[in-house]
């Protein structure tokens, strides 16, 4: 298996949930991380190598990345696995998939790459590089076979992990939070170079806030690894001693938060099923952005609003993403549940359409449709 960054270790957990369930004998190894690692996974990299967005950030770490896979390509042949299964990383897995596969080694995909929402081009590159394509949205698997790809919808794992009413006192206590507090969860990413462009934004947005509504409390659940750099930018920006920032545990911060400003990604889905409002936010390198932009098919970014093909929350992306502007989508959130709880409500009925639909025994489905590719 092949995991890259925070998102895909937590899926790549789940799955190993299921198989091991299925193949108590079950060896596992690759590029993955803590929660892998928790279930018994060989890391043989550790998954935060693969964490990496962006054109320009990618080339800069080309030569290490293509390293590892070139040594990982080399340990599969020379030891074929049963089965592959790379985890999300479309732009490290495929080209891995495809070599392993030209060799007879069986392949899987686990989230299909977002052709539907851009680089439709790789369409014909997962055609060449996997056996099969586990996907997490229900209308993935008949756009795939369109294009003669074989598919299972396995629902999305975040789906049966985040319960359909999250409890937000619990959440709050285990915090330390008052029940009357009003709440604001900060997720600048769980990349470094996601952190580098966008928690000082984030951070000076949280300052204007704090000006316009002191009492809001801020919540920043931190990634381990990026802990000190994230309170380095807090104090940088005139909100070190305003801040709470924990390791981990953004799910206790997204259950118990009012709203939360946060980077485009995983997370956004997280916070959706969550049944929280959001504020939507992404900045990059100049030049990675203007590749990107015009690979975009869809005029959402954010996965809920993707998924519910609307603009359910707001986006502002680049330079639209200033301090101000945030700030003033977040006290517009923050205003609502006084002056307009409809709203809020409408996008929790929203949310919960969206969970219900996601929702799926997903490590039983993942591992009976890797057993029938075993098996064939």
């Amino acid at each position: 298996m092949v995991a890259g960054e925070t998102s895909g270790d937590l899926l790549a957990g789940l799955l190993l949930d299921g198989f091991k369930s299925r193949w108590p004998s079950m060896r596992s190894a690759g590029i993955g991380g803590p929660n892998m690692i928790r279930r018994g996974f060989d890391a043989w990299w550790p998954s935060e190598k693969l964490a990496v967005r962006g054109y320009v950030e990618v080339l800069r770490h080309y030569r290490e990345i293509v390293g590892i896979r070139k040594q990982l390509k080399q340990r599969l042949l020379q030891d074929p696995p049963d089965i592959f299964v790379g985890v999300d990383a479309p732009d490290f897995n495929l080209d891995l998939e495809a070599d392993l596969k030209s060799q007879g080694i069986k392949t899987v995909h686990f989230v299909s790459p977002s052709v539907w929402a851009w680089r439709a081009e790789r369409i014909e590159k997962i055609r060449r590089s996997v056996d099969h394509v586990l996907c997490i949205f229900p209308f993935e698997p008949a756009l795939l076979a369109s294009h003669g790809i074989s598919a299972t919808y396995v629902g999305h794992p975040l789906a049966g992990v985040i319960p359909m009413q999250p409890d937000r006192v619990r959440a709050r206590q285990a915090l330390g939070l008052l029940n009357e507090d009003l709440v604001v969860a900060i997720l600048p990413g769980s990349r470094k170079s996601e952190i580098q462009y966008l928690a000082s934004r984030f951070f000076r947005a949280a300052a204007l806030i704090r000006k316009a509504r002191a009492s809001v409390k801020f919540v920043v659940p931190a990634v381990p690894l990026l802990k000190g750099m994230i309170e380095q930018i807090a104090f940088e920006n005139g909100m070190g001693p305003h801040l709470q920032i924990v390791e981990g545990r953004s799910h206790d911060v997204l259950a118990a938060c009012d709203v939360t400003l946060i980077a485009s990604g995983t997370a956004t889905l997280e916070a959706a099923l969550f049944k929280r409002p959001m504020v939507i936010a992404y900045n990059m390198n100049w030049l990675s952005w203007q590749i990107m932009r015009r690979k975009k098919l869809q005029p959402w970014v954010g996965l809920p609003n993707i998924l519910c093909q609307d603009f359910v929350v707001p986006e502002l992306l680049q330079d639209a993403a200033t301090p101000e502007a945030l700030s003033a989508a977040v006290l517009h959130w923050l205003d609502a549940r006084s002056s307009a709880p409809d709203k809020i409500a409408a996008v929790e009925q929203r949310f919960t359409a969206l969970h219900a639909a996601l929702q799926r025994d997903t490590s039983k489905l993942a591992t009976d449709a890797i057993q029938k590719i075993l098996e064939g």
